[in-house]
């Protein structure tokens, strides 16, 4: 078997479920320094900035805390960890995942560490979620793959951040 058609980047974000979000920024942000990226207060999610990666932090009683058993409950507190993959072709990764009996879903554009680009979730042998991540998106590429009109560019635009 030959080697797999992408190259892993780096660890795009990682994302913890929190019982305290204030001694949890109490950590992150004033004892690590990460600086505040974005929230998301409906959705119980507070950014931070972890020089080219993102450390998500999700509340317990937050819509996406609720979706598992989290921290300090007996049950699992990392979500998931996100890869940046390039180059990031839809058809090419489920193929290749897919014949080395993977399952992915549908590629959906998400925010990350460098702005919005497209993903899906996997999960490895213990059953860990993973997200691959394609390079930032440009506007009109996103504005394509949401309405899934088009498949997602080859090559991510340089540009504004999106927020």
């Amino acid at each position: 078997m030959s080697g797999p058609p992408f190259s892993v980047v780096g660890i795009d974000h990682i994302v913890l479920r929190v019982e305290d979000l204030a001694r949890a920024l109490g950590f992150y942000r004033d004892v690590l320094g990460c600086a505040l990226e974005r929230e998301q207060p409906e959705l119980g999610l507070t950014q931070l900035r972890a020089g080219r990666s993102l450390i998500d932090l999700v509340t317990l009683d937050g819509p996406l805390g609720r979706a598992a058993a989290g921290a300090g409950l007996g049950g699992r507190n990392v979500d998931h960890f996100c890869l940046t993959l390039t180059p990031f072709s839809e058809r090419g990764l489920a193929t290749y995942l897919s014949a080395r009996g993977i399952a992915a879903g549908a590629p959906e554009p998400r925010y990350g560490a460098e702005g919005v680009g497209p993903s899906f979730y996997v999960e490895d042998p213990d059953g860990n979620r993973v997200e691959l991540k394609g390079a930032r998106q440009g506007a009109r590429g996103l504005r394509k793959l949401r309405s899934g009109r088009a498949r997602p560019a080859k090559r991510a635009r340089r540009g504004k951040r999106e927020s």
